[in-house]
Order: structure tokens, then sequence, then C-alpha cells
């Protein structure tokens, strides 16, 4: 199911798979993951940052067409630098033209760890309300008592995981120990047929997803020089704490 869908679900199923997709760069890939999602029945969440060559109406409407819903990748308080009422008004001004496209109720912050800022606290910390904007919900804010697994990273498990985490919640199932096994496809499926967790949520980026091997050699060697940086980022906050 979508995003939207499981947050305006008056019920929650006991069994859901909530899929997400975040378009972070050219959208090569998205419109034929979104059609092989669509010939197998699959619904899935499709944001799209405010970005050249990212923010593409035709293809955004394409994959809307195919029945996924379309949410809006946002990322005003990297851009405005901190500075909130700034990053507020980028929001709507950017809100409104994705508005002019395709019909937007959800948002997912875009998370690039090189920045120092988190576009979720547009919302936490500097308190304002994305439902001001007739928005349902944030896509990590807005979930609790689910797993989440993202191959941010290049991976399952949590390694390579800088913004990319859902808040805690202390009622949840203890899920470190499980995604700290969880890092490969293989260890995904063996997870789900194991029947441990019966609601899941995944991210997948689909440029990592490729349909050629150039494609595929060219996504890894990206993430591997992003995991060097990541390395270091992470490096330095566990220096920070201690």
């Amino acid at each position: 199911m979508t995003v939207r869908a499981y947050l305006e679900a008056p019920e929650v199923a006991s069994r859901l798979v909530v899929m997400r997709h975040d378009v972070d760069t050219t959208p090569n890939n998205e419109p034929k993951m979104a059609l092989i999602e669509r010939e197998f029945g699959i619904t899935a969440t499709y944001y799209f940052r405010y970005k050249r060559g990212v923010f593409r109406p035709a293809v955004m409407r394409q994959i809307a067409g195919m029945g996924h819903e379309i949410g809006y990748h946002y990322e005003t308080l990297d851009k405005a630098k901190g500075d909130a009422r700034r990053a507020i008004e980028l929001f709507n001004k950017e809100l409104a033209l994705f508005r002019q496209v395709v019909d937007v109720n959800t948002i997912s912050m875009h998370g690039n760890p090189l920045t120092k800022w988190d576009n979720r606290d547009l919302w936490r910390k500097h308190k304002y309300d994305f439902r001001d904007s007739a928005i349902l919900g944030e896509a990590y804010l807005s979930f609790r008592n689910i797993l989440y697994l993202s191959d941010t990273g290049r991976t399952w498990g949590p390694a390579y995981k800088v913004k990319d985490v859902l808040p805690s919640n202390p009622d949840s199932e203890d899920q470190d120990p499980v995604k700290s096994r969880v890092n490969s496809t293989d260890d995904v499926i063996k997870l789900i047929e194991s029947g441990r967790f019966h609601q899941l949520y995944l991210l997948t980026h689909a440029v990592r997803w490729a349909d050629s091997a150039s494609g595929w050699a060219i996504s890894l060697l990206h993430d591997t020089a992003a995991n060097l940086v990541k390395r270091v980022v992470l490096q330095r906050a566990s220096a920070r704490t201690k």
C-alpha cells in the first residue's frame, strides 16, 4: 500500500507492506519500476525532490496514471541553511508547484548526510505544522510500530544510515537486533518468510535497481564513494557523543 493509504486507513491491516520510493536523481528507472509494480498489483509512493532534472512533471503524471502516489521530497531547511522562516516559505512555494502537476497529500524529508540540518526539524524543533498545508502526514514522523527497512547505503541494515531512520518508539518490538542481521535482499526475503513481522515499511531508490550491467556498475561506484563520506560523518558524530 501507499503511504497515503496507510495514513488514511480507519483500521490498519494486520498484514501489510508500505512501499515507498525516494526519487533523488533524474528519474530514469522509476517509470519502469512503477510499471512492474502495476503488473503485480502493487501500489507505491514516489517522492520527488524539487530539483532540476528530478522535478519532471511528465514522469510524475505518468507514474500517477499507473495508480501510484506522488509525494513531495522536501529539503527546504537545507536550502535555507537552517533559516526556518525561509524554509517554510520555500516549502509552501514548492508544494504549490507540485500541486499544479499532481495531487500531493504526503511528504518525506530528503536526508542529505553532508548538511548539518535535519529537514524534519521544520516540524519537530521549529514547530510548524504540515497539516496547515493540507498535508496528511510525513513519511518518517507519521509512522510508529512498524519495521522500517531501506536500501540507503546499498544495504538493508543500519550501516550508512545517517538520517534515514524512523523516530524511536519504546512500545515497538526490539528491532535493532533484527536490523543488524538484515543486509542483503535475500535477508529481507528470509525475514518476510519467517513470519515474525507482519507489518513492513520498505524504501527503495530505483536508481539502485538497474536493468543493465552498466547502470548497476555506475550505481555501485556512486554508492561506494558516498558510503566513504558517510563513514567519516558517522565517525565524527560518534566521537562528539562520547
